[in-house]
């Protein structure tokens, strides 16, 4: 007679025998771009959020869509709306959509991003590991710019992958600066010249399509 152990064994054989064709129907399928037909193992949309804002408290979600057989177009949206102990704050919405070309295809291994970025924040109060003038101001105001970013894919499964990116660019502050005694006094108004990291990421996709 059949253990309950061996029960279970052939239980799961079975399951792999059914289950694998019709997953791997499901990853390869053709699409079409331009004048051609390609095969695809990946899908075309993703929805994701970095995990590195997460943990700044930073609200985010990204949307990714396929373009072509190696382009993609991303959107990711940052916001943070709270105020902190001490009047700490770190208040943003930040748009940054970009353009990717994979060098596969697709939502596969490596790939290079040009990106905008625009947006207003309201941040300050903040000692180590900032400046002392940090954190005695607050800052509010927009900014604009562009840059550059690489990043790589890696897929666990059909529907769920990771991706880490990090790009370097420029952007346009224009800010007006408060005393942080009581964060209401203006000091003046400043306009910064950015340029260094512009993206970082570390973020969880799943794939919808």
């Amino acid at each position: 007679m059949l253990t309950s152990k061996n029960k279970l064994l052939i239980a799961a054989l079975l399951f792999v025998f059914v289950a694998t064709p019709a997953f791997a129907q499901r990853l390869v399928r053709p699409v079409f771009y331009g004048k051609s037909y390609y095969l695809t193992t990946t899908p075309d949309i993703a929805v994701k959020t970095n995990m590195l804002y997460d943990m700044t408290t930073t609200l985010n979600l990204a949307v990714e869509v396929r373009l072509g057989y190696q382009l993609t177009f991303d959107i990711p949206v940052n916001y943070n709306p709270w105020t902190f102990a001490d009047n700490k704050k770190w208040k943003q919405l930040i748009v940054q959509p970009e353009l990717r070309y994979w060098l596969y295809e697709a939502f596969k291994g490596h790939f290079f991003g040009a990106h905008l970025h625009g947006g207003v924040f309201n941040a300050g109060h903040w000692g180590a590991p900032f400046s002392d003038y940090m954190n005695t101001h607050r800052f509010e105001g927009w900014l604009l710019g562009a840059g550059l970013s690489y990043g790589y894919h890696w897929i666990f499964t059909y529907h769920w992958s990771l991706e880490a990116t990090i790009g370097l660019g420029y952007a346009y502050m224009n800010y007006d600066t408060y005393y942080c005694e009581t964060c209401g006094d203006y000091v003046e108004r400043n306009v910064t010249h950015y340029l260094g990291p512009t993206r970082i990421g570390l973020s969880l996709l799943y794939m919808i399509k």
